[in-house]
């Protein structure tokens, strides 16, 4: 597998993470020290990756159960030794996001460190 693919591999697990509403997912796909920042209904929000990993664990019954479609996109990937960047876009709760992760290879894997959400649409 090459690095990008590897990269990609930990995006889809945190797509995977929210369709499933799972905070173990989330915990696989993201550096325990990650932040999760961003604008929400205009004011700036921070969440640890324990906060977010909450909020995708409560969402019950979760998108996978209520039969909605998965909505996501890769839209760039560019790795750096063992850091990459990149630019994701993924439906969620009714908006559209874009988000801008930055990921870090330890110990032979590559975990979300930070991410960074625009809301495009939706609400």
């Amino acid at each position: 597998m090459s690095e990008n693919q590897a990269v990609e591999s930990t995006i889809q697990l945190y797509f995977d993470s929210m369709y499933e509403s799972s905070k173990d997912m989330v915990d696989a796909a993201f550096h325990p020290s990650a932040k999760i920042t961003g604008i929400f209904a205009g004011e700036f929000h921070e969440m640890s990756r324990d906060e977010f990993g909450d909020l995708v664990g409560s969402q019950e019954p979760s998108p996978k159960e209520n039969g909605e479609t998965l909505m996501t996109e890769i839209l760039s990937v560019e790795v750096a030794g063992i850091t990459a960047g990149a630019r994701v876009r993924d439906e969620y709760l009714g908006f559209t996001f874009v988000d801008t992760l930055s990921l870090v290879k330890i110990d032979e894997n590559w975990v979300i460190y930070n991410k960074l959400f625009h809301i495009e649409s939706g609400g």
